[in-house]
């Protein structure tokens, strides 16, 4: 084989392994969802929100631990408009209407946090908006993996288009199921860095798939394996430095960057970890399992041919687009040598 890296390893070796370990979290992650489920948000339960106006700026954190303290645990607090003006939105409660619970938070309030404000106005969201929050929610992923899987089968091959919804959806489930183990609180932001990991896992993927088609198509001799192999040892390092990269920006936000954006980064974090590990081996290991070949990312030979001119019309493509790397190869060295 050609286009060799200095150290190879034998990812594709293990890929039964690996898809048995993803297969446990996959199952571990939807027993999780049907056990516990998702500790959904005021987004998609509905429940009451309260607008506060203060003469200086709010201490949300003070506003919140108040809150705690009167046995609003869920209760989400955050800045509205200016730093003197709060948004609190607390989850319904069974026989417990929408006044009450204002009432009660404001008792709250008054009892525990001493900085004067004034209540501005009191709505309640009904559980239809929060119903078809959750619909549209649903179907927007939904939506998601099928303009993928189309994308893929028309830019690479069928066999790939598979293996990389099946990575995406490998990395939602587990994600989801990180949340509902966890029973971290999932609303609108926790969808959106969900649509984020889609995306992010797609790109890392995409780049993988390219490689491996180029390499099919470049690499005279070895095995789907061996080739599939030698593109995701190539790609790793830029797979490496891009998820490390971003998790140190994830990681400042999970720590620093307080509750609102709290279980935001969390799913970022779990989404980028396991979409790096999907792109490596979930995506790849598909495909292989599926029987991709370099046949069908060649283009394609005149119908009809027998095995011989089918093999010699392989041949010649090949060594026209060894020609063109070559030639590509010889003009970036001449550049550099100016």
């Amino acid at each position: 084989m050609s286009a060799q890296v200095e150290k190879q390893y034998n990812f594709m070796g293990h890929r039964r392994l690996a898809m048995g370990v993803s297969l446990a979290f996959v199952i571990l992650s939807v027993v999780g969802l049907f056990v516990k489920g998702l500790n959904l948000g005021i987004d998609f339960t509905g429940g009451t929100i309260i607008e506060l106006s203060y003469q200086e700026p709010a201490d949300v954190d003070n506003i919140r631990d108040a809150l705690q303290v009167s046995g609003f645990d869920e209760a989400v607090v955050q800045n509205f408009g200016s730093a003197e003006d709060v948004l609190i939105r607390i989850a319904p409660r069974d026989g417990v209407n929408s006044a009450q619970i204002s009432n009660m938070a404001m008792d709250g309030l008054r009892d525990n946090h001493s900085d004067g404000f004034e209540l501005r106005r009191v709505e309640f969201v009904g559980p239809q908006v929060g119903d078809e929050l959750t619909e549209d929610g649903a179907l927007s992923v939904i939506y998601a993996l099928i303009g993928i899987l189309i994308y893929v089968a028309l830019r690479f091959e069928f066999r790939f288009s598979i293996g990389s919804v099946a990575a995406l959806v490998h990395d939602v489930v587990i994600t989801l199921g990180v949340f509902a183990w966890t029973q971290a609180q999932f609303d609108l932001t926790v969808l959106a860095a969900l649509l984020a990991v889609i995306g992010y896992s797609l790109n890392d993927t995409i780049v993988v798939f390219d490689r491996v088609r180029e390499n099919f198509r470049t690499v005279r001799d070895g095995t789907p394996e061996e080739v599939t192999n030698l593109a995701v040892n190539q790609m790793l390092a830029r797979t490496l430095m891009t998820s490390l990269t971003t998790l140190l920006v994830l990681i400042a936000l999970f720590v620093l960057g307080g509750e609102i954006i709290h279980n935001f980064a969390l799913a970022l974090i779990v989404g980028v970890v396991v979409g790096t590990y999907s792109s490596t081996f979930v995506a790849s290991s598909i495909a292989l399992a599926l029987g991709v070949s370099k046949e069908d990312l060649m283009k394609p030979v005149k119908e009809g041919a027998d095995a011989t001119a089918q093999e010699e019309e392989l041949n010649r493509i090949f060594l026209e687009q060894e020609a063109e790397r070559e030639a590509r190869d010889a003009a970036k060295q001449s550049k550099r040598k100016k």
